[in-house]
């Protein structure tokens, strides 16, 4: 175990009225999953991988419990950036970036909400800093730029900029187009224009 690569990082295991309204919203069991998520990516972020053994530990739980979330969360489509989940599949999205590449293709807040068990309020947050990030992509700012002007680390714009770049079918570009209206009043930017 000596040799295995340690990586100290700090968790909000806890994330105050968000996941109070989670609770309310989902339950106990999507507050985990909503804590499970939020952990690996903050992990991630840091440079590190959690195993499922440190949630279980962290999240006062079984193993087992923790194996049976990641088994139904994976198999609703969400990414899980574990050193279990990691190894071997390559880099995958943060579960915000998921969520917007699901909200792009029309899920409403609603929807997003029971299937991924975040709460109503995060998800609109996560839409309005993926709208920040793409209006300041298309003011031809970069990804670190971005990511100080935001608040954000640069691997969560990178994602968000993925998501943006590889959904151009015209439904997903037109809610785009409708929500940057509503955030800065009709006044939009395509890369490259000024």
């Amino acid at each position: 175990m000596r040799e295995t690569p340690q990586v100290d990082v700090i968790w909000t295991i806890d994330g105050g009225a968000e996941d109070l309204s989670v609770l309310a919203e989902h339950g106990p069991i999507g507050l985990r999953r909503v804590r499970i998520q939020r952990l690996l990516d903050e992990a991630l972020e840091q440079g590190a991988l959690a195993t499922q053994e440190d949630l279980a530990r962290v999240l006062q739980t079984s193993v087992r419990t923790i194996k049976r979330d990641f088994a139904e969360m994976h198999e609703s489509g969400l990414y899980l950036p574990s050193r279990g989940y990691l190894k071997g599949i390559g880099r995958g999205q943060t579960h915000k970036a998921q969520i917007i590449r699901r909200w792009l293709r029309g899920e409403t807040y609603d929807q997003l909400s029971v299937n991924t068990h975040h709460a109503v309020t995060s998800i609109q947050r996560y839409i309005k800093t993926f709208v920040q990030v793409v209006r300041l992509y298309q003011e031809e700012m970069s990804e670190t730029q971005i990511g100080l002007l935001l608040q954000i680390g640069e691997r969560l714009v990178r994602d968000y900029l993925n998501v943006y770049l590889s959904n151009v079918e015209p439904e997903c570009r037109q809610r785009l187009e409708e929500q940057m209206r509503r955030i800065y009043g009709g006044q939009t930017v395509e890369k490259g224009a000024k």
